[in-house]
């Protein structure tokens, strides 16, 4: 998970994230970046996550705490 920010912040198009970022607050945040999100977790962390999982997410943290509950 060290790199998980970094390739969220790529998935979202900007430069970097922070723990606390919150993911609605970005101008990509989309649902065709929600589908990129689960294809990442899946392929990255086999972490099967929901659309509706991600979308409840409100912060990077707490995108990463549902992966890593997912592990």
């Amino acid at each position: 998970m060290e790199n998980f920010n970094e390739s969220i912040a790529e998935i979202l198009e900007v430069e970097s994230v922070e723990n606390d970022s919150e993911l609605a607050s970005f101008d990509a945040w989309d649902s065709l970046t929600i589908l990129s999100i689960i294809a990442f977790c899946y392929s990255n962390y086999d972490a099967a996550v929901s659309a509706e999982d991600v979308k409840n997410s409100e912060t990077i943290l707490d995108l990463k705490k549902l992966v890593e509950s997912k592990m």
